[in-house]
Parts: structure tokens; C-alpha cells; sequence
């Protein structure tokens, strides 16, 4: 019996994303898709626990790496049809833009922050050293590999091919805001993907991914929807406060590990007790080197996901210890902290009220550090990361901020402080704030 000559991924998004096993870069992505590696991200959630505030919330970052891979297809695609010295690059292209998120762990993003990994620095060791994803990668092409790690270090010789990637308008983003809108419910977020795709250009001079100006419109919606998204979604209240209790359910459990007083398996233990890796921002040079004090194994990082850690604060709501229990009892059944915005108040006065709070929880038999804290919020806005966004005009190439006001607008960072706590002090808290005010 003949294989299949086509796989199809439906996607609400993109519709039929259909590869082609007679298109020798298309095949190669069909094979890199059936890895273990790869299919690990159905089991990662997008958006971490968002969907504990926004119900439809639960697609996968294996959803999300198609969406990517289809938008970047078409986008390289269209561009190479008129640049045709282009065509031999759309093997790093698809494949840097489809395993761009292999390296994150469980709860994404959140994730991150609770655990100190990396995935841009996971995804680049999970390319190199997972042998079925490198014999794969080196037995089309010698040198792709070499040319999918320039790609994600921004070091391609021809800037195009990892701005499609990597970029203030790549592939990913215009992905994750889709598809981030459309399973949030969150309206706002939608942009204008077709107009956005027909106004990409590629600059043969400077070898960059610009925009024409008939887009500008179109990109500054885009620009505007990015700011809207933040501020709304993933910044949310909510999120906050549940990322609050899982990174204190999971700092309580790692406490008790290490006093040996927590039962847990082999994959969660490493995860709690061995350093993931540094979160910080490295320049290029440093992002060569592994981020510091990375001790957990390549297999034990791949062995956990969201199931893994979900199934242990199942077994953990009847844990010995109060704390732990009541902490993965209320992420389980979404019974959430409350988050109160303290940005008006000044740093002295919000450190007060978290005092205040500390003493309420404490008079309520709770260990207060585990139930109230403060957290902040930031987004940095439009900025010139990675060469921003350029324009085609009768000057020249022009940066997007000097061309429209209402972009300008936008690249103020901003950021919201929050105090989060249970409702058991929730009306101490609020007529402690009543009377300041």
C-alpha cells in the first residue's frame, strides 16, 4: 500500500493545513511532526492556567507551532515567488518556524517564571540533541540544523529568514494573537492576517523582511491589538492570581521535598530540586552558552508536562501539610485569590497594606507569605527589538514609530502592581483602603 500522499491538520484558524509527502521540505515537516518531541506539546497548554479565567482557553502549543508553520509557508512563499534566490532557504524557514516552541515546559509561560527555565535555550538543546529531531534535520540537508540555530539566535546571514521567525512581525505573533483571540473570546484581538500577508516584501539590499506602505494600516491595527492583548488577557487579574497559587504550591512542595516530607516521581522531583536554567535576558553572545546552572537532563525535561505536574497537585489536595493541600485544592477547583490594584498607591503605601493583609491572614490561622504578596504586570510596548518594523517608502526604509503618531503612542512601557490575596480578608482589605482613600 502507497503512503499518503498529503496530511491534513484542520484548523479553526487556518482551515486544512495540508502538507505534501511529494514536496521533499513538506515531508520533512510531516516526519518532524510525528517525533516524540514535537507531539509532547499537545499535552502544554498556550496560554498556562489562563483558561482558569477564560474557559475556551485550552489549545496546545502543538496547535499553535502548525498555525505557525502554515503562516510562515505562506508568507515566505509569496515573497519567494518573486525573489526566487530565496527558494533554497524554505527548508530553515518552515522548519526554525514549526519546533520554534519545542522548548517549553509545563504551564508555558507561567511556567517559566515558577521553574527558572528557558525555552528558547530547551528548544535549541532539543533540536541538537534529540536523535530522532537531529538525524531527521541532518539527513535532508547537512547543514539545516546549523542554519535552524542561526535562525533562533538571529544570526542568519540573510536577516529575512529568521525575522519570519523571530521578530516585532513574525510568524508567532501574528499566530498567537489569532488563535490566543479566537479561544479567549477576547474580539479585540483579531487582526487582519490576509492584508498583513499581502504587504510583506523582502528588501534585496538589506536582505530584511519590510512591509509596503499600503499595510501601514494594517499593521498599526495589528500593533494596537498586540498592546489590547496584554493589557486585557494576558495580563489579566485573574491570571495573576492563578499563577500566584500554582508558583506557591509549587515553592511549598519543592520545601517539602527537600525536607523529605512529599512523595513525588522521578520527573517532578528533578523539576522541583535541580535548576532548570536562568530566565534572564542574554545578549547573543551568551545565548551560545547554556543559561547558568542548568543541571536537569534533556530526557527529565521532556518527561514533564502540564498532565504530570496537573496529576501531582490532584494527589497533593490530601497532602499532611495544610498549606500544600489548600493551595492545590483551590488551583484545582478554581477557587482563586482576589488581585487588587495597588498602582496608585506609592511603594511605601502598598508595602503597608500587604502588612496589613499578613496580620489579617495570620489572625485567620494562614501562613501568610502563601496567600498574599505583590505582583506586578508590565509590558514594554512598541519597541525597535530586533530592527522593529521597516517601511518601503520614496526615502527609503523607514521605521514604523517615525512614520505613524499612533504608533509612537504606543511605545511607552507601562506597567500595573497588584496585591494578591484570599477573600477571607478581602472586606479588611477593602475598608482598610476605603478609609486611606
Amino acid at each position: 500500500m502507497l503512503p499518503n500522499s498529503e496530511r491534513i491538520y484542520h484548523d479553526p484558524l487556518h482551515g486544512a493545513i495540508a502538507l505534501s509527502n511529494k514536496d521533499p521540505t513538506e515531508a520533512l515537516l510531516i516526519r518532524l511532526i510525528d517525533t516524540p518531541a514535537f507531539q509532547r506539546l499537545r499535552r502544554i497548554r498556550q496560554l498556562g492556567p489562563a483558561s482558569l479565567t477564560f474557559h475556551g482557553a485550552e489549545s496546545s502549543r502543538f496547535t499553535h507551532s502548525l498555525g505557525v508553520m502554515a503562516i510562515a509557508r505562506r508568507a515566505f512563499d509569496r515573497i519567494a515567488a518573486s525573489y526566487p534566490q530565496l527558494h533554497p532557504y524554505r527548508p530553515v524557514v518552515l522548519c526554525a518556524a514549526l519546533l520554534h516552541d519545542l522548548g517549553h515546559g509545563p504551564f508555558s509561560h507561567t511556567g517559566e517564571e515558577i521553574f527558572g527555565g528557558n525555552h528558547e535555550y530547551w528548544t535549541r538543546r532539543i533540536v541538537q540533541e534529540h536523535g530522532l529531531i537531529r538525524e531527521t534535520l541532518d539527513a535532508f540537508q547537512p547543514d539545516l540544523l546549523e542554519q535552524i540555530i542561526q535562525v533562533y539566535l538571529k544570526r542568519h546571514p540573510i536577516p529575512l529568514v529568521w525575522q519570519l521567525v523571530s521578530s516585532q512581525l513574525d510568524c508567532d505573533r501574528l499566530d498567537y494573537l489569532m488563535r490566543d483571540s479566537y479561544f479567549t473570546g477576547a474580539s479585540y484581538g483579531k487582526i487582519d492576517l490576509e492584508r498583513i500577508l499581502m504587504a510583506l516584501r523582502y528588501d534585496p539590499v538589506s536582505q530584511q523582511l519590510v512591509v509596503a506602505r499600503k499595510g501601514m494600516a494594517a499593521i498599526e491595527h495589528y500593533l494596537i491589538v498586540r498592546y489590547f492583548m496584554y493589557a486585557q488577557v494576558y495580563n489579566h487579574p485573574k491570571n495573576i492570581a492563578a499563577s500566584w497559587i500554582l508558583e506557591k504550591a509549587m515553592e511549598r512542595a519543592r520545601k517539602l521535598l527537600q525536607m523529605g516530607q512529599l512523595e513525588a516521581d522521578d520527573t517532578v522531583t528533578a523539576w522541583l530540586t535541580e535548576p532548570v536554567g536562568s530566565i534572564r535576558e542574554t545578549s547573543l553572545q551568551e545565548n551560545l552558552a547554556p543559561p547558568a546552572e542548568t543541571h536537569l537532563s534533556l530526557n527529565r525535561y521532556l518527561a514533564a508536562d502540564d498532565g504530570v505536574f496537573i496529576y501531582h497537585m490532584q494527589r497533593w489536595q490530601n497532602s499532611s501539610d495544610p498549606v500544600l493541600a489548600d493551595l492545590c485544592r483551590r488551583f484545582i477547583d478554581r477557587d482563586l485569590f482576589k488581585a487588587l490594584d495597588v498602582t496608585h498607591l506609592s511603594e511605601k503605601e502598598q508595602i503597608v497594606l500587604l502588612q496589613k493583609a499578613h496580620y489579617w491572614l495570620a489572625a485567620a490561622g494562614l501562613d501568610a507569605p502563601y496567600y498574599a504578596g505583590l505582583r506586578i504586570s508590565f509590558s514594554r510596548g512598541y519597541t525597535l527589538y530586533q530592527k522593529g518594523i521597516k517601511f518601503q517608502t520614496n526615502k527609503g526604509l523607514e521605521e514604523i514609530s517615525n512614520l505613524s503618531p499612533l504608533v509612537r503612542t504606543l511605545t511607552n512601557p507601562y506597567q500595573r502592581v497588584w496585591l494578591i490575596y484570599p477573600r477571607e480578608v478581602e472586606s479588611e482589605l477593602l475598608l482598610a483602603e476605603k478609609e486611606r482613600s
